[in-house]
């Protein structure tokens, strides 16, 4: 292990920096406050149908009759169709991928055909004129029902005891192993060796807008439009063309603007495909939203793990070996196309990622249970990793007597160790650890909360400092789903067209989510262009409009779809230049573009408006030269090829204080610093990163799908399901160092899932830290009071 032999590339062209580092308003969030905002449930359309289902109250049962004759006879109902219905326009699917070696799943229907494996799976599906006179109908279908055995827990899925596809042979969907060799000798010379066992419970993204699609077939064109809530509209144009028989051409997905997504929205649901069918049958528009307590039921879950790690030290503070044992549970199926294994994956690739140590090895099993399907979700896998990791750093240091601070201090790799081969695989480019601690404990005050935590602990007053230090997968390549068989592009392209008034038109492929891309797009091509931010449209969501590419997921937008606004950009001002060049009959060299005008290069005097410019290029090319075309439309795609991965790294800190009568958790404030390369807008990667931190409390204190023992779903609302709200939140200092990635001109690194990826463990580490002087652990997400009563023997 030790430095990966692979060049870096030059930069290319210095970056312009213009709008690139400014914090400014994006330009559709007028338009948002002023509610002319479009979700999926606002369109309308003639002859616009509504679909729900029929969902399974029984988490593993065979159906054994379908009785609709007294629904067919409710006002309003155009039809009532089985999964053996839906099946004959809409093919099942698998989640498997060729690089998951040995991952299995069984096909799965859009509707379930003779059987339900967990508690919401539809097996009907009633199309009426009105979403209300469908739901009158839902209620008057009977089910007979042969109720199976019910697999819940982890370990018993693991046994084999009872197999939920009997055809698979076993509940094991995906088994990996790495060993780096030399672990067990590690081990056998350590002075100090810790052990823990974490859990995690399941939690889901409750997004503002739940999941949503209108799907309009026109039988006369054999094609689609479908209006969808989704973060990734070109991988869903090749999913519904392959599954219902359309060319992909003739395919139009369209995300206009979309409530929230957190990777809950970049897969494929039974009932979403079930929709598009059912438009295709009925030849017309049919529109299925979600609603509350359907969203709890089946959109994705995630990240319900039990994992058993052990570290090795030196007496000196010195990590010589990360020991892991992951059992992950995913519900019944393998979700398509990601599947269900990434997870599991991305913990074994993570876990110790900050730390400098060679030996490693890891065990993974992913395994089938009767409750909702679980899949990626913000920061996939990286809440785990870092929580472990962090978890057991914190509890060597406090074995040896050390400082946390200090012992991570002591094991970070270094900043000039790079690029870096880590025990995993995974290859580092550039990552700034010591730069980021340093940072960290500067704008904490990290001393004088330790001297203040001493005095507090003397009035009986219990407060903690958790650390939590990161790296996060970001821009990555076609390593990621590419290489395994998945229809799932790595790269994203941008369109750039200079329009006849001077102003420029960007569209892109990466989707808006509400997390800023269309404002940092607006920013890179006015920067590269060389125009002002009010001249800059931009269009997104659009398979008929916008170039081919692979949406948003996984803190891409910025470090792919940016650099794709930039290149485009670009190439579109030397354009310009040319026909400036032409109608002012100067060297191209001697001219530049800024303020909206053709200037010279070195005086700035202005030459030509932009829109004069345009006039003559669209309205009277007959001026230039003869052997002159211009060309005011570019596009240029862009993919990173020379690392499978552009991680960023970071840390984070929390301050807690523990009421150890009740076993509240009071959080009084946490501090993030930040290395995603380049930024674009402070303000934008500011508010993303609050934004996952808060996302990450919720998974550290609140967040938890309960399942009773039949598999019954015991707090799918948001009465019983606690989400984070504004006042248990603290306040979030954000600090930055920019490390710019070689792999692209833009240099931007991804930023969106970091505060996510490392809350939880900094939360988790605070709370133990406070909880020292009791000598008492909690290791169980969400820390509920309940929980750390339990700890200290109180209830």
């Amino acid at each position: 292990m030790g430095r990966a032999e692979l060049p870096l590339h030059a930069p290319g062209t210095k970056l312009e920096r213009g709008y690139i580092g400014r914090s400014v308003p994006r330009p559709n969030a007028k338009r948002l406050l002023q509610g002319r905002g479009a979700y999926v449930d606002d369109l309308r359309l003639p002859r616009l149908a509504h679909v729900v289902f029929y969902r399974s109250p029984h988490a593993h049962a065979r159906i054994k009759k379908l009785q609709f004759e007294k629904s067919l006879k409710c006002e309003g109902v155009i039809g009532i169709f089985s999964g053996k219905d839906i099946s004959q326009y809409c093919t099942p699917w698998v989640g498997v991928l060729a690089h998951l070696k040995g991952i299995k799943s069984p096909p799965q229907h859009a509707v379930a055909i003779d059987r339900a494996c967990w508690q919401g799976e539809a097996v009907a599906a009633v199309v009426a004129e009105t979403r209300a006179q469908a739901e009158d109908a839902l209620g008057l279908i009977e089910v007979q029902w042969e109720e199976l055995p019910v697999v819940m827990d982890m370990e018993a899925s693991l046994s084999g005891k009872e197999v939920i596809h009997k055809e698979l042979g076993d509940n094991i969907c995906f088994a990996r192993a790495h060993d780096t060799g030399g672990v067990d000798e590690a081990f056998a010379r350590a002075d100090v060796v810790v052990e823990e066992t974490f859990e995690f419970g399941r939690h889901t993204g409750v997004c503002l807008e739940t999941r949503s699609i209108l799907a309009d077939y026109n039988a006369a064109e054999h094609s689609l439009t479908v209006y969808h809530s989704t973060q990734a509209p070109h991988m869903m144009q090749d999913i519904f063309s392959r599954h219902l028989d359309i060319p992909e051409a003739s395919v139009r997905v369209i995300a206009r603007d979309v409530g929230g997504s957190f990777g809950i929205k970049v897969h494929v649901y039974p009932d979403e495909m079930a929709t598009a069918a059912l438009s295709v049958m009925l030849r017309r528009p049919v529109k299925f939203v979600a609603d509350r307590l359907e969203s709890f039921a089946t959109d994705i879950h995630a990240r319900e793990h039990k994992v058993k790690i052990r570290l090795a030290a030196t007496r000196a503070g010195e990590i010589l070996a990360f020991d892991l044992d992951d059992l992950t549970a995913i519900g019944p199926y393998s979700v398509y196309p990601r599947t269900s294994g990434i997870e599991g994956n991305q913990v074994v690739n993570l876990t110790g990622g900050p730390y400098k140590h060679q030996k490693y090895r890891a065990k993974l099993n992913v395994v089938f249970t009767n409750k909702n399907v679980t899949c990626q979700y913000r920061a996939v896998g990286h809440p785990i990793a870092v929580a472990l990791t962090e978890g057991i750093v914190d509890k060597a240091a406090a074995k040896l007597g050390m400082d946390p601070a200090e012992f991570r201090r002591r094991n970070l790799i270094a900043d000039e160790a790079y690029p870096y081969t880590f025990p995993s695989g995974v290859k580092f480019e550039k990552l700034s650890h010591h730069k980021c601690l340093n940072l960290l404990l500067e704008k904490m005050h990290y001393q004088e909360l330790r001297q203040e935590q001493i005095q507090l602990r003397e009035k009986n007053i219990f407060r903690g400092i958790g650390l939590a230090a990161m790296i996060e997968v970001t821009n990555p390549s076609p390593a990621f789903y590419g290489v395994g068989g998945a229809r799932i592009s790595a790269q994203d392209g941008a369109t750039l067209r200079l329009e006849p008034t001077g102003m420029v038109t960007v569209m892109c492929s990466v989707t808006e989510q509400g997390q800023g891309t269309e404002g940092i797009f607006a920013q890179i091509a006015a920067s590269a262009v060389g125009v002002s931010l009010d001249k800059v449209r931009v269009i997104t969501g659009d398979t008929a409009t916008t170039p081919y590419g692979g949406g948003t997921w996984a803190s891409r937008g910025a470090g792919i779809g940016g650099e794709a606004v930039l290149q485009s950009g670009r190439a579109l001002r030397s354009n310009m230049l040319d026909i400036a060049a032409a109608i002012l009959q100067l060297d191209k060299n001697e001219l530049d573009i800024a303020d909206d005008s053709v200037v010279h290069r070195v005086t700035q005097e202005k030459k030509l408006p932009l829109e004069e410019l345009g006039r003559v290029a669209y309205f009277r090319p007959d001026t230039l030269p003869m052997d002159f075309q211009a060309e005011l439309t570019v596009t240029r795609h862009y993919t990173p090829r020379q690392y499978g991965f552009t991680f960023t790294n970071g840390i984070q800190a929390s301050l807690v204080e523990v009421d150890v009568d009740t076993g509240f958790v009071k959080l009084l404030k946490h501090w993030c610093v930040e290395d995603s390369g380049t930024v674009i807008n402070p303000m934008l990667v500011d508010e993303q990163l609050r934004g996952g931190v808060v996302q990450g409390i919720g998974a550290a204190l609140y967040e938890e799908c309960l399942y009773s023992p039949e598999g019954q779903l015991l707090n799918g609302n948001m009465a019983d399901y606690l989400v984070p709200m504004a006042a248990e939140m603290p306040d979030i200092v954000c600090a930055h160092v920019e490390t710019p990635t070689l792999q692209s001109q833009l240099g931007a690194k991804g930023v969106g899932e970091a505060g996510t990826a490392g809350a939880p463990g900094a939360v988790m580490n605070a709370i133990n830290d406070a909880l020292a002087p009791l000598n008492v652990r909690v290791t169980a997400m969400p820390f509920t009071p309940e929980r750390i009563l339990k700890a200290l023997a109180k209830v």
